[in-house]
């Protein structure tokens, strides 16, 4: 017998479909419930590696987290992973199946993944008393709903309600509730069984009186409305919106454990992947981390960090077009800390051979670490666990470059010359203990009175976060009524809203 399901949709992208899903699974965990994440498609250059090998997004690990389940490839069966205006690569359960254009993907591709994504869902189902389904953009995409495998798509296949959720903080909610429910054909309106308010500033009771205007114009109700809360966006689909350094910097304001700030320049590089490597820095006390693009604002960095990116040869030029080149090849000839990861460490070192990735064959890196990079076409994807710095440290890899490393000290799978490191390794700096010795070493090379608090755990950290999403869900939303929808689908006999779906 299947378990009860659940689909939470949004007005637009970044309503907060990824935080209230975590929020929803984590509430249902607390009350017992058995509880698994979903997302049949997700377009994301932050990725996870599971235990078995699969690359998912980190949106669903850390669902999963909420869940307090291990992540698999079942949890989010197809990745695209930008690779350019026009191009993405896909991954399928978990696996690099090649790199294909929006016409293509959609012109065919998507339509012939539906069953794929139906037998993870059903799977799940199977296994789990509940399975909480996260939507992509907007259901309302009236060009890509015959090819929808996201949305109202897997909604009608698998007979899930649907909750909308739209960003009041942006304004016009109430025309965003309305027009999407408006532009879906009748069967996908019958799923669609009412609204959760995300972001909304004030007194509730002002918000009341457009509930009922809108529930009498939709016939739906609204489950709850969410208040805005600083820093929930953990572990963000893309972009440069802040995560867990959100919170971090608000609730950590006060006065590092040492006589001095540590400040981290993280270079903003094109096509940047799992720069939540770096939320692990922002949760120390003292330590400031910013997002860069112009040379100045290296020079008065203790610490740099070149982070992953989806196109190695494509973020060395721009590098090399801003200045930022230059000035990182004389901050490692100074002696001065440098963190390159994964895309970050590759275009750190001497030269780069690439005929897959950008195909520009043989290029000449920053020259700054004795390494050289081939890719290949078989992507490396791992869940090492190693020691540096006297420490163990756990981390996960997700990358096509082989690096031959030629000297300096052994460094994770890379090498340190002087106050430069590079390494293959997403996550290690999540590991306390390996974190504290390296802020420690930074600090010292940095010549910074920076002491690293002995308590801080990235992990109780991240849990904290999804007790306050799940607590939002608890206390602001009417988790009778949600528990109903999980369990029992939308209610029937919801009116039909005109003009529905364009023929």
């Amino acid at each position: 017998m299947s378990g009860g399901g659940l689909l939470v949709a949004g007005t637009t992208s970044d309503a907060g479909k990824s935080v209230v899903t975590a929020g929803i699974c984590r509430w249902l965990v607390r009350q017992g419930v058995k509880v698994a994440p979903f997302k049949a498609q997700n377009m994301s250059l932050n990725s996870f590696v599971t235990r078995e090998g699969a690359e998912i997004g980190r949106a669903q690990a850390m669902q999963a987290q909420a869940c307090r389940v291990e992540p698999t490839a079942l949890m989010n069966p197809v990745l695209l992973k930008p690779g350019g205006e026009r191009s993405s690569q896909v991954v399928l359960m978990g696996r690099p199946v090649g790199e294909m254009s929006a016409r293509g993907y959609h012109g065919g591709r998507q339509e012939r993944l539906l069953g794929t994504v139906l037998d993870c869902l059903e799977r799940l189902r199977s296994e789990y008393d509940a399975v909480i389904c996260e939507g992509a953009g907007s259901p309302a995409e009236i060009n890509l709903r015959r090819t929808d495998i996201v949305n109202m798509g897997v909604a009608r296949n698998a007979g899930l309600p649907v909750l909308v959720v739209g960003d009041i903080d942006r304004g016009g909610v109430f025309a965003s509730f309305f027009g999407t429910v408006a532009l879906l054909s009748p069967q996908d309106q019958e799923l669609v069984a009412g609204f959760l308010v995300n972001k909304f500033r004030g007194d509730v009771s002002l918000l009341e009186p457009g509930l009922e205007m809108l529930h009498g114009l939709t016939g739906r109700r609204t489950y709850g409305v969410l208040p805005f809360r600083h820093g929930l966006g953990i572990d963000e689909e893309d972009g440069l919106r802040v995560s867990l350094r959100g919170a971090v910097r608000e609730s950590a304001v006060a006065a590092p454990a040492g006589e001095e700030v540590l400040r981290v320049a993280v270079c903003a590089v094109p096509l940047m992947s799992n720069f939540t490597d770096v939320d692990a820095l922002a949760a120390e006390p003292g330590v400031v981390v910013r997002f860069v693009d112009r040379p100045d604002e290296l020079a008065e960095a203790d610490l740099v960090v070149v982070p992953g990116t989806r196109g190695t040869v494509k973020a060395l030029r721009w590098l090399r077009e801003r200045g930022l080149a230059d000035a990182l090849v004389r901050r490692a000839a100074e002696g001065r800390p440098l963190l390159g990861v994964c895309g970050g460490f590759q275009l750190l070192g001497e030269r780069i051979e690439d005929d897959v990735e950008s195909r520009a064959g043989r290029v000449d890196g920053l020259g700054v670490l004795p390494v050289r990079v081939r890719f290949a076409r078989e992507k490396t994807l791992a869940r090492p666990v190693g020691e540096a710095l006297g420490e163990r440290v756990e981390g996960y890899e997700i990358h096509h470059g082989v690096a031959e490393v030629l000297g300096g000290e052994a460094f994770l799978d890379g090498c340190r010359v002087g106050g430069t490191w590079g390494t293959h390794w997403h996550g290690a700096l999540e590991s306390d203990g390996f974190r504290r010795a390296f802020l420690r070493a930074v600090a010292d090379r940095a010549g910074r009175r920076f002491v690293p608090a002995p308590g801080t755990s990235f992990a109780a950290l991240r849990e904290e976060q999804l007790d306050r999403l799940g607590d939002l869900i608890e206390q602001h939303a009417d988790t009778d009524a949600l528990w109903r929808l999980i369990e029992s689908g939308a209610p029937r006999g919801l009116p039909f809203i005109p003009p529905g779906a364009p023929a």
